[in-house]
């Protein structure tokens, strides 16, 4: 059963333009409620996917930095009633890295928070602008330097291949984020996505992307600088010390059983997908109906769950065990071995022995080599 869970906070004090994740803009949030509704849906989904031990947890949003301590200490709490906490129990909360949200990092982290992940986005105040961003560069700073001594590890995110950004300027913020001695970087390109106010920008012609050839130069120089930091990529867009990596992340890409509760909140348990109701009041209207958040439960077919395990393992560092995981789903034929052999020859993807992995040079192409790599009949699940 669930070894992690995922806590989804789904307010934000304002939408980032790229951002297509569950966030809402409300001006009034009501507490109390949103405490006992969360613990509901807690216990819930306890009943179902109880039985191990939490190894990770993580508040996700949304902005869960601006959640009332009154609340992470309950659901903490709760979640400790409820499953037991594993020796060494890995604790993330993402914080915006305002001055006013860096104030409360040293009672989150007395909460039992021992993890936080800062969405500085840029090391530019133009970049911040563009982005949408609330606070500036100094401000930032000052938080992620709050959190270096309060949490005992620390990650921050920036993004990259903005329009007109040149390899002297990335190579530039990106010196500067790894001397700051964090054992974690999240580094993600900038993608348009559908639904974004971005997306509405770029069709009316107001800024232009950043295109793929100088994205790929940016990149290569990612996972260069990174490397010779000791901060390799061991995920297409995330990068750590050894030991260091997000295990409650590795929880997805390995493919293991994860609760997730709170507005828009995906799970795994035993073969079964959940999803709770995306918009706020929807979710609370369903916790006062049914005493949980759930949309939508259903079990997944064995070649579904396959497709899902190829599609999130290949874009680990350590690739997919194709023999393990055909024991585990008892499907073979799990990758397309012709265009396997062909890729292969090309220098995007490696095979040694069971294991298949995609290489720098292939990581760019990701979606496309999924697509080649893993049989239509199985991503048609």
């Amino acid at each position: 059963m669930a070894r992690a869970l995922y806590i989804h906070w789904p307010f934000c004090l304002a939408k980032c333009p790229y951002c297509d994740f569950n966030s809402h803009v409300r001006e009034r949030v009501e507490q109390d409620i949103w405490r006992e509704a969360l613990l509901a849906d807690l216990r819930h989904e306890a009943e179902l996917a109880g039985g191990e031990r939490l190894e990770s947890i993580f508040f996700g949003g949304g902005t869960p930095s601006l959640m009332p301590l009154a609340t992470v200490e309950a659901l903490l709490n709760e979640a400790e009633k409820l499953w037991g906490f594993a020796p060494g129990i890995e604790i993330t909360l993402e914080a915006n890295p305002s001055s006013v949200e860096a104030g409360k990092f040293r009672d989150l982290a007395l909460a039992g928070v021992n993890r936080t992940s800062l969405g500085l986005q840029s090391l530019d105040d133009g970049a911040l602008r563009f982005l949408g961003r609330l606070h500036g560069v100094e401000e930032g700073l000052n938080a992620l330097q709050t959190a270096l001594k309060v949490f005992e590890r620390v990650s921050f995110d920036l993004i990259y291949a903005l329009p007109g950004q040149t390899p002297t300027q990335w190579r530039e913020q990106l010196e500067t984020a790894l001397g700051f001695g964090t054992s974690h970087l999240s580094l993600y390109q900038l993608t348009i996505e559908p639904g974004t106010r971005f997306e509405t920008m770029v069709r009316k012609g107001d800024f232009t992307p950043l295109d793929d050839d100088a994205a790929a130069d940016l990149f290569a120089l990612t996972r260069e600088l990174t490397a010779a930091a000791g901060l390799p990529a061991y995920e297409i867009s995330n990068h750590a010390r050894s030991g260091e990596e997000s295990r409650h992340n590795l929880t997805y890409w390995r493919y293991q059983d994860y609760a997730g509760i709170g507005p828009g909140a995906h799970g795994r348990r035993g073969g079964c997908a959940t999803v709770r109701h995306r918009k706020p009041e929807n979710w609370l209207a369903a916790i006062a109906e049914a005493g949980h958040g759930i949309a939508e439960q259903r079990a997944l077919p064995l070649n579904e769950q396959t497709s899902e395990a190829l599609l999130m393992g290949l874009r680990l560092a350590e690739g997919i065990d194709l023999a393990a995981l055909s024991a585990r789903f008892g499907i073979d034929g799990l990758i397309d071995r012709d265009r396997l052999a062909f890729y292969q020859t090309q220098g995007l993807v490696r095979q040694e022995g069971d294991r298949v992995t995609v290489t720098d040079a292939g990581m760019p192409l990701l979606d496309a080599l999924l697509g080649e790599l893993v049989p239509a009949e199985l991503v048609a699940a």
